[in-house]
């Protein structure tokens, strides 16, 4: 059995879908070392408006309790995420997080190293001794050692994008399981605001047109539609933040890659105006590996004052298929295992047939949360692999 993860959006009036599956040993396997085989089709078809099949409903008022008076089964906190640390590294990044945040990136940092010494180590240890009668038992070391360290690394890049949401004070959404309350599910508070907060104008647009996509929401809601009371399967649920967490991934990836090409300039141009603002690519890349950043140069370092400005919209549809494919796939294994932990701890081992109430309100702050969570997953695995060599996807 697999679990199909679907997402969709529509760029250059090309329904994009980029399809997942998940087998469905995920579920028992505490390393989530399965291959998980994509495939991407496109199509002349605009996106087709989904059919309004709602969402969980969970809310929770500031001391963790429901609003409706309920047991506090839903608590938001940074102790409370779908899935917990599996490796010491990841727990010690975890208590750095929560008692010492200044420490924090220098934590990172040296996890990282100490997780390529170990590696190197390892593999080191089993070509010394290639051919000795103890070839076989090093093997089976380094191989154990650099499956730990892949389960470390998936760590660092959660406890990563965890830093990146208590900075604009939001917390992950908990186990579904803690949520569901008398099969009904809210979000609150919504932090809608925090959550577009990371994305500039142009962005936010597409987003919005994501939602309308994906969840029927529409900038034009009341707050009577808003909170209107709707229905979901479990299943379609998953898919939608999933499907979220990969556009997220796609808009970060080609927001860059765009303000990488606005940065150009011919010889000529860069002779005459080299005593502006632009920041060549090579002292770009440098100043995206200092750990202090950990995520690298905010958006506006590069500047676009030496070529014509360019909407991302309108450069998106320059576009071949393959190139839209390339910016929404993860780069890396560890991205698309962290991907499956994370929805699977989110939302437990699904039923098809499981439907549960919710409204608009809280199935937009699913998606938004998903979309916050692929950019910051893309910024961890771009710093990360400034340190670490990740495996190819």
């Amino acid at each position: 059995m697999e679990y199909p993860l679907t997402s969709s959006f529509n760029v250059n009036k090309h329904l994009v879908i980029a399809s997942y599956s998940l087998p469905s040993t995920v579920k028992n396997h505490p390393r989530l070392n399965g291959r998980l085989h994509n495939r991407f089709t496109f199509s002349g078809l605009s996106v087709e408006k989904r059919c309004r099949s709602a969402v969980l409903v969970a809310s929770s008022s500031n001391n963790g309790g429901f609003s409706s008076g309920g047991s506090s089964y839903c608590e938001f906190s940074s102790l409370n995420t779908p899935i917990e640390p599996a490796t010491p590294a990841g727990r010690l990044l975890s208590s750095v997080l929560l008692n010492e945040r200044k420490s924090f990136h220098d934590a990172v940092a040296d996890t990282l190293e100490k997780l390529v010494a170990e590696l190197d180590e390892a593999y080191a240890r089993m070509s010394l001794t290639a051919d000795s009668s103890e070839a076989h038992l090093h093997r089976r070391i380094a191989e154990l050692k650099r499956r730990e360290c892949k389960t470390a690394v998936e760590d660092v890049m959660y406890m990563l994008i965890l830093y990146k949401f208590t900075e604009i004070k939001v917390y992950l959404i908990p186990k579904l399981s803690m949520c569901i309350y008398n099969d009904r599910l809210e979000i609150l508070p919504s932090k809608d605001w925090e959550l577009e907060s990371i994305h500039n104008s142009e962005i936010l647009e597409m987003i919005r047109t994501h939602l309308t996509s994906v969840i029927g929401w529409k900038p034009d809601f009341s707050v009577t539609d808003n909170w209107a009371t709707t229905k979901i399967k479990r299943l379609n649920l998953r898919h939608i933040y999933t499907s979220s967490i990969l556009f997220g991934y796609f808009l970060k990836s080609a927001t860059l890659r765009h303000q990488l090409e606005m940065s150009f300039t011919d010889p000529i141009d860069d002779m005459v105006l080299n005593s502006g603002n632009h920041l060549p690519l090579p002292e770009f890349y440098t100043l995206r590996r200092n750990k202090n950043l950990v995520f690298g140069s905010p958006p506006n370092t590069i500047s676009t004052c030496k070529k014509k400005q360019e909407k991302l919209s309108s450069y998106l549809m320059g576009f071949a298929p393959d190139s839209l494919v390339k910016c929404g796939e993860p780069n890396s294994k560890e991205a698309i295992n962290l991907i499956a932990r994370h929805s699977f701890g989110l939302f437990g081992d699904v039923d098809s047939d499981d439907v549960i109430l919710t409204s608009f309100a809280t199935l937009k702050r699913f998606v938004l949360e998903a979309v916050a969570f692929g950019s910051f997953l893309w910024d961890a695995e771009e710093y990360v692999k400034t340190v670490y060599k990740l495996e190819e996807n």
